[in-house]
């Protein structure tokens, strides 16, 4: 697998992007405004993750996917340490990442890759997604917020 900044005249894997948030709307506003990397095996993308410098200093991953037929494989495990790297060569010293509730195995994934809990962002998801969204079973509400110093 190589890790690699989607060119400038690529079209974003939508579909991947949309697996981990399910705004349209809100995946594309930050793809403006971040910097989109794709995961490729045999010649096809099955990962992507998007870094968003937040406040100074700060980057946050703001979006993480792999592909479905794809999971189990250890390729979500290297999409983190990658953008961990990007951050680090980037010079930040804070990467931060959220993740719903409800999002039991990215939350293990996270602090196995060195992340720690800083807070919940109550009714998040209730917030800002208008339909409700259910994930293991539990009703994905409040974000949790997670940050590793680089």
């Amino acid at each position: 697998m190589i890790i690699r900044k989607l060119n400038i005249d690529e079209v974003p894997p939508m579909d991947l992007l949309l697996l981990a948030d399910p705004s349209r709307t809100i995946v594309e506003e930050y793809l403006q405004r971040g910097e989109c990397f794709v995961a490729e095996s045999k010649g096809q993308i099955i990962g992507v993750y998007v870094l968003l410098p937040t406040r100074p200093e700060t980057i946050e991953i703001v979006n993480i996917a792999v592909k479905e037929s794809q999971h189990g494989k250890g390729f979500g495990k290297q999409l983190v340490m990658n953008a961990i790297k990007e951050a680090k060569t980037k010079g930040y010293r804070t990467i931060e990442v959220g993740t719903g509730n409800s999002s039991i195995g990215q939350l293990a994934l996270y602090q196995k890759c060195g992340f720690r809990i800083t807070g919940v962002d109550m009714d998040f998801f209730v917030r800002h997604y208008p339909e409700e969204i259910f994930e293991n079973g539990i009703q994905c509400m409040d974000m949790i917020r997670l940050y590793q110093d680089l």
